[in-house]
């Protein structure tokens, strides 16, 4: 009866302890302007890109404010980020990058690894906005028609009905 008492005790203990780290909470999700208070931290930073700059091996995406003012910076090592396409895109766009907080200089920053760290509000398809389509070679682009045009008439190839 003791034995299983006991085996019953480890099993709950085995249990609680797996759930314990399956179950780790998501981090938290900040505004740019607060993420000094959480260095070495994985946290989820929120912001508006208002400068992107592009150096031959580097990017940087400096959120709310240009630098040196900005309060937070994204970092994308050229070749060492599955990050592709144009950051000029993100440019006036809201973002959440998702990551360690490092302190560089007594300025936070966190290093873009990974395309899925980063998700634009309000984008569904972020690699369309990063890799638009390639722009006509005829240099013919289709205009919409006015939103008060009456509609299209539809098109036939028989002879019309006559009544």
């Amino acid at each position: 009866m003791k034995i299983g008492i006991l085996i019953l005790a480890a099993f709950a203990l085995a249990v609680e302890l797996s759930a314990q780290e399956t179950n780790s909470p998501a981090p938290l999700k900040i505004g740019a302007a607060n993420a000094t208070n959480f260095y070495d931290k994985e946290m989820i930073v929120t912001g508006r890109v208002v400068q992107v700059t592009i150096r031959p091996s580097v990017t940087f995406l400096n959120l709310d404010k240009k630098y040196p003012a900005s309060p937070f910076e994204v970092v994308i090592f050229h070749g060492k980020s599955s990050f592709y396409g144009d950051a000029n895109a993100l440019k006036g766009k809201s973002i959440e990058i998702r990551g360690k907080i490092k302190n560089y200089h007594e300025k936070p920053e966190m290093v873009l690894d990974s395309t899925n760290q980063l998700t634009v509000l309000g984008v569904t398809n972020l690699s369309l906005l990063l890799n638009p389509p390639a722009a006509s070679t005829s240099g013919i682009q289709a205009v919409p028609p006015p939103t008060n045009a009456p509609p299209a008439a539809p098109a036939t190839n028989s002879i019309p009905e006559i009544m």
